[in-house]
């Protein structure tokens, strides 16, 4: 069987950023670039907790869908099975600095959310109490500060 291209990326040099995982052509013409949020160092640091990771994805998720400028774009966004980021897929054939600020816009709002977690119920969500709101916001500050507010080229293209 023929590897993934995400399984053929060296994970040990591989830094917290934003990265281009892949893109697709789509029936029409178009393009989904899918985009790898990468918050922790592989096998280097502990991964995010799930319960951080999933508050996260429903905060950057209704973020995202309901941006002003980039909300139609948005395809999808979710969590790594490994616990050291998400995927995020748009429409469009961009790069990794095309979408920075737009992350930061989003990691802003997660470490600064107060309220209740959107879609954070027994009717919305498949497992509602696997959520930690505190934690959500001090990953999400960590990786702004930390990655986002000061990103470097090696933390926008894969090694």
């Amino acid at each position: 069987m023929e590897k993934i291209a995400s399984f053929t990326i060296d994970h040990t040099k591989l830094l917290r950023g934003i990265y281009v995982s892949r893109k697709d052509k789509v029936e029409g013409g178009g393009t989904i670039t899918t985009f790898d949020i990468r918050m922790k160092l592989p096998n280097r640091e502990p991964a995010l907790s799930q319960s951080a990771l999933h508050t996260i994805e429903h905060l950057a998720a209704t973020f995202l869908r309901n941006h002003p400028q980039w909300g139609s774009k948005i395809v999808y966004w979710g969590p790594m099975g490994c616990c050291t980021g998400n995927y995020l897929l748009m429409q469009g054939d961009l790069e990794a600095a095309d979408i920075v600020p737009l992350m930061q816009e989003t990691f802003s709002f997660i470490a600064d959310y107060d309220g209740d977690i959107p879609g954070a119920s027994a009717v919305e969500c498949g497992n509602y109490m696997l959520n930690n709101l505190p934690m959500a916001k001090w990953e999400a500050r960590k990786y702004l500060v930390e990655v986002l507010n000061d990103i470097k080229p090696e933390n926008l293209i894969y090694p």
